[in-house]
Order: structure tokens, then C-alpha cells, then sequence
């Protein structure tokens, strides 16, 4: 719909440019993950994205809206790499990764491979984005990697032990937390007391905030966040396309 702004709002259907090109990645147990990476279309991206979706075994998969979304717009506004792929044993309509669901146990493999992919292509300052079971998987195997942080999207918290969680104490690595107000599983009091041994978080607070982020005003807070972590330059995200930069 063109407004005011000029060109074509951005909302959930809108795909904007972007270099897409369908991966495999190849896990050391074996099997093979499909997936995709979403870059800039005229230039080298700035930093990149390595997306955790959520738990397979109640739906999540590289498809996940927010996940989607990601690579839909951040190549085009603000100069990301994606990368996307289903763990193991999860289909989308990209296709079916080899492998069962492992718990978050042998999804550490997959992790490592996605890891491997970006190294191998000389991805940029990669941050890993989870979302969800995919916030276990970076609290539990993002500091095995040489990543510059991680976004933890609506963490439960169910699978990361004390002990895992203390290890990110001191770490290099940034850790961001984005807590929905009335998430299902872990609210602003209760992400506090979790995240109290760990001084250096970066906790976000999202008044009115639900653990799927459904609707456009959830989804446009949910990747300004991101964006305002992994390239502050790039803000304000436009909300139209082309961006107003863009059309000079």
C-alpha cells in the first residue's frame, strides 16, 4: 500500500531485495541441514545473523515469523547477513533436515556446523539470534564459537542450567535479552532473578510483549531491537520501501 512516506509499506508478505540462496550445512555426526542465507544485494554485509528457531516439536522451524521477517528485510535495511536453517529432524517449505529432534543435546552439533558455514564464508561479526528453545541452544553452545553475542529472544530458560548460564559470567561475548511483559514462560521479575549472576546483560523489557511477537507493531520492536545490537547505524528502521535513503 503506498502512503504518504512514499513506496510500499513493509509489513508481513513484503520480501525486499536480497542476495537468497538456499545452503546445506553439514553436521559432524553426519547429517545434512537445509537452510538458507539471506545478504545485501549491492554490498558486503556489516554483521551477521545466525537464527535458532524455536522448539521444533511445538512448531518452530527456520520459518518462524519473526526469523522470517529477519531475512525478509535486515539484508536490504539494514545491511545483514540471515542465515536460516531447520536443526535437526524440522521441516519448512525449504525441505526436511536429516536427523531426530535431540532435546537441545545433539543440536550442539548443528549449532557448530552453522558456525563452520559462516567461518567458511567469511561472514562478518556474527551474532547468534535465538529465539525461544533456540535461546537454550545459544546460551548452551554460543560461547564454543567465536561469536560477538547473543540475542535471546523470549528465553525460557527451560533447558540452561545454573551452571551453563554462569559461564557466560565475565564472557566476551554480549548477551541481550528481550523478556515479553506477559511471555508464557518467563516474565521481566522472573528473567531478573535468572539473569541476576550475570552483571553484563543487557536486559529488554517489552511492555505489553507476547512470547510469539504476533502482529506488525511486536515485529517491528522485536528487530529494531536487533538491529539497535548488532548495527545502531542502520536506525531508524524505515517502515516503507524503498527507504527513504534509498530513494536519495
Amino acid at each position: 500500500m503506498n502512503s504518504e512516506h512514499g513506496g510500499v509499506e513493509i509489513r508481513a508478505s513484503i520480501e525486499l531485495p536480497a542476495r537468497r540462496e538456499e545452503i546445506e550445512l553439514r553436521t559432524a555426526d553426519g547429517l545434512t541441514l537445509v537452510g538458507e542465507l539471506a545478504t545485501p544485494l549491492e554490498h558486503e554485509p556489516v554483521a551477521t545473523l545466525v537464527t535458532l528457531h524455536p522448539l521444533p516439536t511445538a512448531g518452530g522451524f527456520m520459518d518462524s515469523h519473526i526469523l522470517r521477517k529477519a531475512a525478509a528485510r535486515l539484508p536490504a535495511l539494514a545491511d545483514l547477513a540471515v542465515l536460516r536453517f531447520n536443526t535437526r529432524g524440522t521441516t519448512s517449505a525449504r525441505g526436511t533436515s536429516d536427523g531426530a529432534f535431540g532435546d537441545g543435546i545433539d543440536e550442539r552439533a548443528d549449532v557448530a556446523a552453522a558456525m563452520a558455514f559462516v567461518e567458511a564464508r567469511g561472514l562478518p561479526h556474527p551474532w547468534l539470534l535465538g529465539w525461544s528453545f533456540g535461546t537454550e541452544l545459544a546460551l548452551k553452545y554460543g560461547l564454543d564459537h567465536g561469536i560477538e553475542g547473543a540475542i535471546l529472544l523470549s528465553p525460557p530458560l527451560h533447558r540452561t542450567s545454573d551452571q551453563e548460564l554462569a559461564r557466560w559470567k565475565g564472557a566476551t561475548p554480549s548477551l541481550v535479552a528481550i523478556i515479553p511483559e506477559h511471555d508464557d514462560y518467563l516474565r521481566p521479575a522472573e528473567a531478573a532473578e535468572r539473569f541476576a549472576g550475570l552483571p553484563q546483560v543487557r536486559r529488554v523489557d517489552v511492555a505489553g510483549g507476547k512470547h510469539l511477537w504476533v502482529g506488525e507493531t511486536q515485529t517491528r520492536r522485536v528487530l529494531d531491537e536487533i538491529v539497535a545490537t548488532v548495527n545502531p547505524a542502520a536506525l531508524p528502521l524505515s517502515t516503507h520501501w524503498p527507504a527513504a535513503s534509498a530513494r536519495g
